[in-house]
């Protein structure tokens, strides 16, 4: 199986290289990236001159960009794989973008002789580059079942959340709300512990392994008693999947309280120039209305 890969960022770049490890012929593209590019190419990627040119040397084709204006470009933009009018190309979408356009852009595939999967992921670069993410999959069947194997080598879990295109990326954001309110949650808690004058580190150690305790506390808290707001996963990615969120929850008619508020808190850090800082950051804004700093004692 030819494997064509379009996205090379902070996710995409380890995804790729797990591919190339697990014995596929990839051949890649990012514009946006030449040193992510030569990178997967001295791993042994072929290196792809164009979304459309990655198309016509694949099978199917990955994307992993950031947004739904970024999907709809690199399939129907100028160079884009559509242009390579190969006809029952698969793509597989691993972006994380709203439902409905998602749909949308899975509809015009079809009329254009392509055919398309949605399959976001979670788990942030750690799970990227140990090939461990979640894989939550929407669209046909059909599709899931041909490339379960090859989702295999990215992810410990592969999910086919429904039929529907866009079934995927609904379920994604129901994991982005809910990682963004436990992240949230915690920072409220530990700037609580410290200026109560307790040690956050007993605290982490204290509740981890009970009912508080989760994989984005141990994930993140850490992070946040070290100082350390390296990426894993941006705010102002997490920006544009709430608000992918709020915008299919206000579709739907269901009330997005939480996700509203958090939204407000990662939207101010990114005002105040730390868009690109972890999510775990979110203790930043706690930290400047508070003026104390959560970190080891």
């Amino acid at each position: 199986m030819k494997v064509g890969f379009i996205g090379l960022g902070i996710m995409g770049r380890p995804m790729c290289k797990n591919l190339l490890k697990a014995g596929y012929e990839v051949t890649a593209f990012d514009p946006f990236a030449k040193a992510a590019l030569d990178d997967v190419v001295s791993c042994g990627a072929v290196r792809g001159e164009s979304n459309a040119d990655v198309a016509a040397k694949s099978d199917v084709v990955i994307l992993m960009v950031p947004n739904s204006p970024n999907v709809r470009d690199a399939v129907f933009g100028k160079e884009g794989v559509a242009e390579a009018k190969k006809k029952d190309l698969d793509i597989i979408d691993m972006s994380s973008i709203a439902p409905l356009q998602s749909k949308d852009i899975a509809e015009k595939c079809e009329a254009s002789g392509m055919h398309m999967m949605d399959a976001p992921v979670s788990g942030g670069e750690p799970k990227a580059i140990d090939g461990t993410l979640s894989i939550m999959c929407g669209g046909p069947k059909v599709l899931f079942d041909r490339y379960r194997e090859l989702l295999g080598h990215l992810g410990a879990s592969v999910i086919h959340c429904g039929e529907v295109n866009g079934a995927g990326d609904t379920t994604k954001l129901a994991n982005q709300v809910i990682v963004a309110a436990n992240i949230a949650a915690c920072a409220e808690a530990y700037e609580l512990a410290t200026m109560a004058g307790v040690d956050p580190v007993k605290v982490f150690d204290a509740i981890k392994g009970g009912l508080a305790g989760s994989t984005v506390m141990n994930a993140k808290v850490p992070m946040m008693l070290d100082r350390n707001f390296k990426p894993g996963f941006r705010i102002d990615l997490h920006i544009k999947d709430l608000n992918n969120a709020l915008e299919t929850g206000h579709g739907v008619g269901t009330p997005m309280i939480l996700t509203s508020a958090v939204q407000e808190m990662l939207q101010w850090l990114h005002n105040n120039g730390c868009g690109s800082d972890d999510h775990s950051a979110i203790l930043k804004y706690y930290e400047r209305i508070t003026g104390v700093e959560v970190k080891r004692q």
